[in-house]
């Protein structure tokens, strides 16, 4: 386990006890109440396995190492990154409702905290419907997570950098998470070299070694942690690092993983870690700018881990209280 003082208070990655019966590869799929939509995620062993990259590989940047072992317990992920269509309920509040996990009336619509309009098309004309939704902040990803959390009755949130890293690479000794040679990437990826230059509705290539799609391309992933450039040079030398986690997820410079459409093969490598950066903002004309919406990253979305096992509503809620506040 793995806890973290955030805010005065105790923040649990992970403190459940993993539901009997869950074996790695099973799949679950969660209906979000008062839709028709649904988000299918599959459940990863836990392990341990070593996370950066090898000083001989010649694609490496500098915050990738050293190469250190991390071990994880089991976990959920979804199997593609969120929708344009998943996250629609969350951004319109028109499209929902006041049904929760236990019908209608268990949940308040108008209580959510959602957010604001973006100063242009958050997707820059590249796709809605099963593409993945993009150009939201990191905050905002973490609303969403959030909402999802209290809608559906199961907690959700983004997964850490390990974990990230961890179904990424999907037990296999490389740099990408297939078993094919590097050349293969586009068979799993949308890249700079077949895209078109736009991403493409999710699921659309070949699958990781654990069934999880596009990892490695299509759009950038929102993780948990904070940025920490020299966080690896910490936890080199200390045996096994237990669920790390860098920073706040709510406050700081924070990172995406996996390629996206407009990034070459040695940009989608599993190690490879993207630093949020200001000129995802450039065009916004607001002061300060939105908390809500980048501009200019149309490149970026994100996909959600659930922790094995079950929460009440009220431990779901008092989570995302201490994360993130009333």
């Amino acid at each position: 386990m793995l806890c973290r003082v955030l805010g005065g208070g105790l923040f649990t990655l992970a403190a459940v006890i993993p539901a009997a019966g869950q074996s790695p590869g099973d799949t679950m799929g969660v209906v979000i109440p008062g839709t028709d939509l649904a988000v299918t995620l599959v459940y990863l062993p836990g392990g341990e396995f070593v996370m950066g990259s090898s000083a001989g590989d010649t694609a490496r940047h500098q915050d990738e190492g050293p190469a250190h072992t991390v071990g994880l317990p089991g976990f959920w992920i979804t199997v593609h990154e969120i929708t344009a269509d998943q996250f629609a309920p969350f951004r319109y509040r028109n499209f929902d409702g006041d049904v929760g996990p236990t019908g209608a009336g268990s949940f308040d619509a108008d209580a959510v905290t959602r957010p604001s309009p973006p100063y242009e098309d958050p997707s820059h004309g590249m796709g809605t419907g099963d593409h993945p939704a993009t150009g939201m902040t990191r905050w905002n990803a973490l609303h969403y997570a959030r909402w999802l959390s209290q809608k559906t009755g199961r907690l959700f949130r983004l997964p850490t950098e390990a974990e990230w890293e961890y179904a990424c690479r999907a037990g296999v000794d490389g740099p990408f998470g297939f078993q094919e040679a590097p050349s293969a990437v586009t068979e799993y990826a949308w890249l700079e070299s077949n895209s078109g230059g736009t991403h493409h509705p999710v699921g659309t290539r070949r699958p990781n070694n654990w069934g999880l799609f596009d990892m490695h391309g299509n759009v950038a992933e929102w993780v948990m942690d904070g940025y920490d450039p020299v966080a690896y040079e910490r936890r080199a030398g200390q045996g096994v690092t237990t669920e790390p986690m860098e920073g706040s997820p709510a406050r700081g410079q924070g990172l995406v993983r996996g390629g996206a459409f407009d990034d070459v093969p040695e940009e989608a490598r599993c190690a490879e870690r993207y630093p949020e950066s200001p000129i995802w903002k450039r065009r916004d004309p607001q002061v300060p700018k939105s908390r809500w919406w980048n501009t200019d990253a149309p490149h970026v979305g994100f996909r959600l881990m659930s922790p094995a096992g079950d929460r009440t509503p009220d431990q779901i809620r008092d989570w995302w209280i201490e994360l993130l506040g009333g």
